[in-house]
């Protein structure tokens, strides 16, 4: 199957795109943009991608849907369209950046910067219903998400992967924390970002450990 990803991508996951769960999930989703409203625009499923090309991952954050509302989701997890208000769990993961590295809140939430620096800003799930939180789960996109983890830490080496919550910490379970650094920590969500979420140094402590194995640090 031709799916328009980024070269370096499209070349690690060719097989997956062959398997027959990732053709029914092309189906739901080219159905589900023609007859609903679906984030981010269709253009933009593969965003994350776009911005940060394989052989340039250091780091790795997982969220689990795209946003639901309008104008927000552009393909990158937690990241937002210039010009739209932070959402919560955002405006939370900046005010710990900048009590852990003293860099200031940006005006914008497009985390685009990030990407092309390296980080990897993954949803679980890539599309969901207007107004529908995790409408477009179990349709096949973690199965695909997995197999871009599995790439990422078979083949790559000392990436540093950020996992908050118990969802994103399930899903990286089989990440060999003897090759990478495994960040873990609540959600940044208000309900519970100050549960250890606040105070736990993980951008520094990126930065530290990608100094550590001769990479260029991340200017968050």
């Amino acid at each position: 199957m031709d799916v328009k990803i980024e070269e370096s991508w499209k070349q690690q996951l060719q097989v997956e795109f062959e398997k027959p769960y990732f053709k029914q999930l092309t189906e739901f989703v080219r159905s589900e943009y023609a007859s609903q409203i679906i984030y981010p625009p269709a253009k933009l499923i593969f965003n994350a991608f776009e911005q940060c090309p394989f052989d340039r991952v250091k780091v790795v954050i997982l969220g689990q849907d795209p946003y639901h509302g309008p104008g927000q989701a552009h393909g990158l997890c937690f990241s937002v369209n210039d010009g739209v208000d932070f959402p919560p769990s955002l405006r939370n993961i900046f005010k710990e950046i900048h009590a852990d590295t003293g860099a200031p809140i940006p005006a914008s939430g497009n985390l685009e910067c990030w990407a092309k620096q390296g980080v990897l800003l993954l949803n679980a799930t890539l599309t969901v219903r207007a107004n529908e939180a995790g409408s477009h789960q179990k349709k096949g996109w973690e199965q695909f998400t997995d197999s871009v983890i599995h790439l990422v830490a078979d083949r790559l080496e000392h990436v540093v992967f950020i996992l908050w919550g118990n969802y994103a910490i399930s899903k990286g379970e089989f990440i060999n924390p003897n090759k990478h650094l495994i960040l873990k920590s609540v959600h940044p969500s208000p309900l519970s970002a100050s549960r250890g979420f606040f105070g736990n140094h993980q951008f520094s402590t990126t930065n530290k450990y990608l100094e550590k194995h001769g990479k260029e640090t991340i200017r968050w």
